[in-house]
């Protein structure tokens, strides 16, 4: 009767039986095993946690319930514990791959891949075959940019079971990103001998073709995504940003109004089409696909997003921080959105100490993030906190060295803080970045003219 609760999902019912088959057999592991991962379902960790140790207090050796132990630990993030559970139930049973992958997965979760890469290296030893640790060690490998072992992985795995699907996909991405093109073509190939219907396999042949330049390949693949593939928005979007590179840009944007019209329930379609618009210089219409895409999918942050970038580059502000904020009422914890915000306010000298709080929450959503803290360092210039103001600008700058927005930010700080030698040689920098930039160009002249101007009194 549990069971059939269970089947129905109807947890609470199902709960109740499992609990009285206890109170009437205390042995039976079974139903200790699916009351415990329906508590772990339900997020209800302390009932499995307790569960699952009663089972093992009962059969210490109990394989599964030392593993699904692990299991709830690891999800409570209690991970010293959780790899001793881990290793117990490799301990009964040395070969049982999913608390191997898991114990490994939880090695990367800590940030120790050293270990996981040990773990598995020890399992595909034993055990050459192994192809589904190989797949995870391949991965990690790729990870960590180290090509050549993923590659040694990958063909191993090939090499026992030559129809695997995951590692020749893993070893076309592999070559794709080498630049080695007609091999990764060739691996994708393969898979669609096998199965015409792989569509991922089909994108990212049709991707490759792109990269190949082999635009018409390319276009004619990117045709063959269906409409209830998960892909098809990206193919329409590959498609036109082709169409736009050939200087296309009526073409891509009938192309793109008729993906939409096949599917309007695909954010990306309408925010790729509004930047044709916006390219074309049809900024109305830019601004009614946008609107179009919320009237569909009101809850959409990259449509609100995208509307309040357009509003920023049209000069409406309150317009823009309003869709800002319509971002943040449906995620409170976009960091792109409270960025946006804080450097806006930042720019206009406005709201200062609540735009410093914003980025600094933004840096916690996303550490190191460097146009953040370049938003950091652009609020304490606002605030004249010269010293922080340079400092994280600096950062900035040293982080995003091509980037001619920061270097003149860091310039304006120096100038601001009289360390006139060094933003000279910051708007030198940042006018060989951006030629064009009339006022960069002007902060630059001033400068040196009064720089000269000071050295001739000195002299005289």
């Amino acid at each position: 009767l549990g069971g059939l609760y269970l089947n129905m999902k109807d947890y609470k019912n199902a709960v109740g039986e499992y609990e009285k088959v206890i109170e009437l057999d205390p042995t039976n592991t079974f139903s200790r095993i699916y009351l415990g991962t329906i508590y772990a379902e339900t997020k209800n960790y302390k009932k499995a946690l307790k569960t699952f140790q009663d089972l093992i207090r009962t059969s210490p050796d109990h394989l599964t319930g030392n593993y699904y132990l692990a299991k709830i630990l690891t999800d409570m993030k209690r991970y010293e514990e959780a790899e001793q559970s881990f290793k117990k139930a490799l301990a009964i049973k040395p070969t049982f791959e999913p608390a191997l992958i898991d114990l490994g997965l939880l090695y990367e979760k800590q940030k120790k891949a050293d270990k996981a890469v040990e773990l598995y290296r020890s399992f595909v030893d034993l055990y050459p075959p192994g192809t589904n640790v190989r797949i995870k060690l391949g991965e990690i490998f790729l990870r960590e940019h180290k090509l050549n072992d993923a590659e040694r992985e990958f063909k191993r795995i090939l090499d026992f079971d030559n129809g695997n699907r995951e590692a020749r996909l893993d070893l076309g991405l592999l070559y794709l990103e080498k630049g080695r093109l007609d091999d990764a073509i060739g691996e994708f190939a393969i898979l669609l001998d096998g199965n015409p219907n792989d569509h991922r396999a089909r994108y990212l042949l049709a991707s490759t073709y792109e990269e190949k330049k082999m635009h018409g390949k390319a276009i004619e693949g990117f045709k063959m995504i269906p409409l209830d593939s998960e892909l098809y928005g990206n193919a329409q979007i590959n498609m036109g940003i082709i169409l736009k590179r050939e200087g296309k840009i009526a073409e891509a944007i009938e192309s793109m109004k008729r993906a939409i019209r096949n599917n309007r329930d695909m954010p990306g379609l309408y925010v790729y089409l509004s930047s044709l618009y916006e390219e074309d210089k049809k900024l109305s219409s830019a601004e009614g696909i946008l609107k179009e895409g919320l009237s569909a999918l009101p809850q959409s942050i990259d449509l609100h997003y995208s509307l309040g970038v357009l509003y920023e580059k049209t000069n409406r502000f309150h317009e823009s921080i309003n869709e800002m904020e319509s971002v943040l009422k449906i995620d409170p914890e976009n960091a792109d959105a409270l960025n946006f915000i804080g450097y806006t306010f930042a720019d206009r000298g406005i709201r200062l100490d609540e735009a410093e709080k914003m980025i600094k929450k933004a840096l916690t959503l996303k550490p190191g993030n460097v146009y953040m803290i370049d938003s950091l360092g652009w609020v304490y210039f606002r605030q004249n906190r010269m010293d922080l103001a340079i400092k994280y600008l600096k950062e900035a700058s040293d982080g995003l060295p091509n980037d001619a927005t920061i270097a003149e930010h860091l310039g304006d700080a120096y100038t601001k803080a009289g360390r006139v030698s060094e933003a000279v040689e910051i708007y030198r920098q940042a006018l060989k970045l951006n030629p064009a930039n009339g006022d960069l160009q002007k902060k630059f002249n001033d400068i040196v003219i009064s720089e000269s101007m000071w050295m001739g009194k000195s002299l005289a």
